[in-house]
């Protein structure tokens, strides 16, 4: 039986990203943060966390942040295939611009949420095994999930648009950067902080994440991680379509 067209190219883009020197960015650059920041600021954030360990305050941020780690995988994706004539090969066989985009985005999903339970299981050793319910690990995943897409798409936008491969990899750190930083990955969002800063964790979309993917991890949901889900998801649709006009109207080389 065949294989449909949208599985080939989902399988080609897993074993694209899964050689040693991917993984060691996909995961081995997060797990690096939950053990250093994790140990490392446990005495300094007590307080902070709410009087649990800081060790278990990171983890479900560490998970969240795997979002942002699988968005780069769909830009990186679209660059190199249209850098090195990958996509227009792809679109004379049997794929069409639509498959290659929908594989594009499964990707960066199934690498977001593969991601996410890495980083819970390797958690899991440092801390032990939390007690997450079912439900709250369906709001883990599928807010990963969403913030995948998200982030894939801002990715895929970026791809689309930028004509340097400088230029690509220092929009793609500076997003890294600021969006991991300045949202509440690490830290909660305080008042003592400087106005600016706060209103950057306020459109932040990994803030939304982040904070939804905590509650559920501590069983501690409210109606204003429910909100902020919303308000991801349409930011995650303007995004998306923003992504897929820029992608539509792109030239299939750089050559």
């Amino acid at each position: 039986m065949p294989i449909p067209n949208l599985l080939r190219l989902i399988y080609r883009n897993t074993r694209v990203n899964t050689d040693p020197g991917s993984l060691i960015i996909l995961l081995g650059l997060p797990a690096l943060y939950l053990v250093f920041f994790g140990f490392g600021f446990q005495s300094l954030a007590g307080a902070a966390a709410g009087g649990k360990s800081y060790l278990a305050y990171l983890t479900p941020g560490i998970m969240a942040f795997q979002a942002v780690m699988a968005g780069t995988v769909g830009g990186s994706m679209l660059w190199a295939d249209r850098r090195y004539g990958m996509l227009a090969q792809l679109l004379v066989g049997p794929f069409t611009r639509l498959q290659y985009l929908l594989g594009i985005m499964f990707t960066s999903v199934l690498f977001g949420l593969g991601g996410a339970v890495v980083m819970l299981a390797l958690a899991s050793l440092l801390v032990g095994a939390g007690t997450v319910t079912l439900i709250g690990a369906g709001v883990m995943l599928g807010t990963i999930a969403l913030g995948s897409i998200f982030f894939g798409s801002l990715m895929l936008l970026v791809s689309a648009l930028v004509k340097s491969n400088n230029a690509y990899n220092s929009i793609q750190i500076l997003v890294i950067f600021v969006v991991n930083f300045a949202s509440t990955v690490f830290y909660p969002l305080s008042s003592g902080l400087p106005l600016a800063i706060q209103v950057l964790f306020h459109l932040n979309p990994l803030t939304y994440v982040a904070d939804a993917v905590r509650g559920a991890y501590f069983s501690q949901l409210t109606p204003t991680e429910g909100w902020q889900v919303l308000v991801l998801a349409g930011e995650t649709v303007v995004v998306l379509y923003l992504a897929i006009r820029a992608y539509m109207r792109s030239d299939v080389s750089m050559e």
